[in-house]
């Protein structure tokens, strides 16, 4: 159903959609739909794209010129969709030009270029906002705020899972591309930054781009995360698996009914000689929802409050910050990959 349109004061002037590939068409249609801008400019090269555009929704204006947004004086923000290794300079001249950015994940493929989009934005008083998705999903802010509660205990160790049988980029490898949801998560869940990263993968479609991997990650707490990613999976896999030292918490979004569950698992020593090969176990399991816990769409939610920090000049949920420590996460594992897997120190993310 088509969203009520707000009033005149709560609308943008305009906003630009950059790179209408695979996921820009996602953002046009949600903004289109959430009717949050007086106009609403789809841009691209592909000339097929455009008239694609064109024949779905009528009342937005196209544009093969990306100058053409940043020459505009109505369009106030600018949402980047295009291929990660781009995202750097579009990004650059969008915020110099004078407009808010919202940019898919990565912010960008090095820190020292993610640093500075995060200065320019800093220094113009910009919104830069970053589409890590799943820090708008209502099942995994239900999983955060479980584990912030205590209810599964300490943090022992979390497993993340990420595959599909999908698009297999030629500019990035998986783990720029699926790992950042994780890697964005798990700091979340940890509430800060790990300290070292390991990753190990292969190519094997397209020599150099690695299209599976798995990483370790190692926090402060002594928690160990493991995260597992693939392009080259026969089903779509997006699953969590956070064990504590009272329960473990299985997040499963791909799950046609419950999505979160709980289960009561303790492992401890025989009380009588402290031998943990003779240890006892009780497993219970506990639903915390008796549906899919998904209310909103997350690209609706993050759609919206882009163009909600925009009009007041918040600090987005996913700011250039946030994502800039992603970011770090990410250079680390691939200067691992170079190194067979061998543990790489994680850099602060200050700027």
């Amino acid at each position: 159903m088509t969203a009520a349109r707000p009033e005149p004061s709560e609308e943008l002037s305009g906003i630009g959609v950059v790179g209408l590939g695979y996921w820009g068409p996602n953002l046009l249609r949600t903004l289109h739909e959430l009717r949050c801008s007086r106009r609403i400019v789809a841009c691209d090269v592909d000339a097929q794209a455009l008239m694609r555009v064109e024949r779905l929704h009528r009342d937005v204006e196209v544009s093969a010129r990306f100058d053409d947004l940043l020459e505009d004086p109505e369009i106030e923000a600018v949402v980047i969709a295009t291929p990660a290794s781009t995202h750097f300079t579009i990004a650059k001249q969008a915020l110099t030009a004078g407009k808010a950015v919202l940019v898919e994940k990565p912010l960008a493929t090095s820190f020292a270029d993610g640093a500075e989009l995060v200065r320019i934005a800093r220094e113009r008083k910009s919104v830069l906002m970053v589409g890590h998705i799943f820090e708008y999903s209502r099942p995994i802010a239900k999983v955060a705020d479980i584990v912030r509660s205590g209810e599964l205990g300490e943090i022992v160790h979390i497993n993340f899972v990420r595959a599909s049988l999908g698009l297999l980029h030629h500019d990035v490898n998986v783990v720029w591309d699926l790992a950042t949801h994780d890697v964005s998560i798990a700091m979340r869940l940890m509430g800060g930054m790990p300290t070292a990263v390991g990753c190990q993968g292969q190519s094997h479609c397209r020599c150099g781009v690695e299209d599976v991997a798995m990483l370790t990650l190692r926090f402060p707490t002594n928690v160990i995360v493991f995260i597992y990613v693939s392009w080259l999976g026969a089903l779509k896999t997006r699953r969590a698996t956070i064990v504590g030292s009272k329960k473990t918490l299985l997040f499963d979004d791909v799950a046609v009914h419950d999505n979160i569950r709980l289960y009561d698992r303790v492992v401890a020593p025989n009380p009588l000689d402290g031998d943990y090969g003779k240890f006892r176990r009780s497993e219970r399991q506990k639903e915390i929802a008796p549906a899919r816990l998904q209310e909103s769409r997350p690209l609706d939610m993050e759609c919206r409050h882009f163009v909600d920090c925009v009009l007041t000049g918040s600090t987005p949920r996913t700011d250039g910050l946030s994502a800039l420590r992603a970011v770090s996460v990410l250079e680390a594992a691939n200067l691992s990959l170079q190194q067979r897997g061998a543990m790489v120190p994680i850099r602060p993310a200050d700027v």
